[in-house]
């Protein structure tokens, strides 16, 4: 008894703490990308039992040929791991060596460019819900390089949605409300909604702001009504900032200047000013995500260069805010709010810096501030870019649906709407 106590116990411990479900371990791989085949700028979701739906990219600085294998970790909607063995939700080969390499040509950077496509036919997610998948070293899953989100939805769910203003008079103008309803299928045994089903709404694929436990405010028969005016709601931002890093040679619109060095190049992009009380000016973007891109060789994934990247974000008057850090984000920092994305201020030139280590193509961007005293660490638009209603941006509503006496999250409805689109008048 005493034992088991013990094995429980450990169990409880292991599950209670979360994984870093996107990480990089080493500083040398670099643009690891996850993404639905033929498009980069889609969020790594597939069907059940699809294969060959997603592309895998990422590069080793050290150049040289390395045994790297993936493997999947299921896990519950809020990226716990699942109280399951993996013979439960993989079918065939638990790990999956990856075969595809190419050493880089024509880029002063040498590295090696790995890819594949998955799932392999020879290892298949059995089961619908959220998945980390993790690439190793060597056949040791100890030795973690790189942790991706992705998710296998078992569509048995109809979703309407539709953006809002919200009803709050203080930040009617700066913010963005989605009102949605769940149809569930029949086969889905619900008993008590409250416990069984769990909505997660992110904002441009974005997990570092997504909103969760979300309660329903009407539930009849199937249906599951979301209208409450506090729940869903989120700050608009603005369109964002874009650098088009396609040649290193050419420069583009945003670069201020560039030096060419034998072995490296160092791009400067022209310094950012607040734009918080600038008056709202709609361009289409990328709504954050980049795209790895080159115009001057064939095949970006192994002939792209790269560069150091240095942003300037200058604030009002050259002087520092007082009591936040200034940090970029976007998908080129996996909206990581660490050191890596973190600026310095720099006071000779009264302006905050950061330089990145990019590889060509064309990227968005913004700049957003933490308050120091805030523990949750919240990122907030409000002081460089500001939240306008009219901005655009997408809205994923993913919906989790857990059986009675079942262990894990099934992913059971998934759609993407447009703010400027999917509201009403428009």
């Amino acid at each position: 008894m005493k034992y088991l106590f013990l094995s429980i116990f450990l169990l409880a411990v292991g599950h209670s703490f979360a994984q870093i479900p996107d990480a990089v371990y080493s500083p040398k791989i670099k643009t690891a990308l996850l993404y639905r085949t033929g498009n980069q700028l889609t969020p790594p979701i597939i069907p059940l039992g699809a294969t060959g739906a997603l592309e895998l990219h990422f590069d080793d600085l050290d150049a040289n040929i390395k045994s790297y294998s993936y493997t999947y970790q299921l896990c519950n909607a809020d990226w716990t791991p699942a109280i399951l063995s993996q013979f439960d939700y993989v079918t065939g080969f638990s790990q999956q060596r990856i075969t595809n390499y190419r050493v880089s040509s024509i880029a002063f950077t040498r590295y090696t460019h790995y890819t594949a496509t998955l799932p392999d036919r020879n290892s298949i997610p059995s089961r619908s819900g959220n998945y980390i998948l993790k690439v190793f070293l060597n056949g040791d899953t100890s030795k973690l390089i790189i942790t991706k989100r992705m998710m296998v939805v078992d569509e048995s769910s109809t979703i309407t949605a539709q953006v809002q203003q919200p009803f709050n008079g203080q930040i009617f103008r700066t913010h963005q409300k989605i009102q949605f309803k769940v149809a569930l299928n029949a086969k889905l045994n619900v008993v008590n909604q409250f416990q069984q089903i769990n909505v997660v709404i992110m904002q441009n694929y974005r997990w570092d702001n997504a909103v969760t436990n979300i309660r329903p405010s009407f539930f009849a028969r199937n249906v599951l009504e979301y209208n409450t005016e506090n729940d869903a709601v989120f700050a608009a931002g603005k369109e964002w900032r874009w650098l088009d890093l396609r040649s290193l040679r050419f420069q583009s619109d945003r670069i201020e200047r560039a030096k060419y060095n034998n072995t490296s190049t160092d791009v400067f992009v022209k310094p950012d000013a607040n734009r918080s009380s600038q008056r709202f000016n709609f361009f289409k973007d990328n709504n954050g995500m980049f795209t790895i891109e080159t115009t001057e060789s064939v095949n970006p994934w192994w002939q792209a260069d790269y560069a150091n990247v240095t942003f300037t974000f200058v604030p009002g008057n050259n002087v520092p805010f007082p009591d936040k850090d200034v940090f970029i984000v976007g998908q080129l920092t996996d909206y990581n709010l660490n050191d890596s994305a973190k600026m310095v201020f720099n006071t000779e030139k009264g302006a905050y810096e950061r330089s990145l280590f990019l590889k060509t193509g064309y990227y968005d961007y913004c700049y957003a501030t933490i308050d120091k005293k805030d523990p949750k660490r919240k990122a907030s638009f409000e002081f460089t870019e500001g939240n306008y209603w009219e901005s655009e941006n997408l809205y994923t509503i993913l919906v989790y649906y857990r059986s009675l006496g079942g262990r894990a999250d099934e992913l059971v409805g998934v759609t993407t709407l447009n703010s400027r689109t999917d509201r009403p008048g428009w």
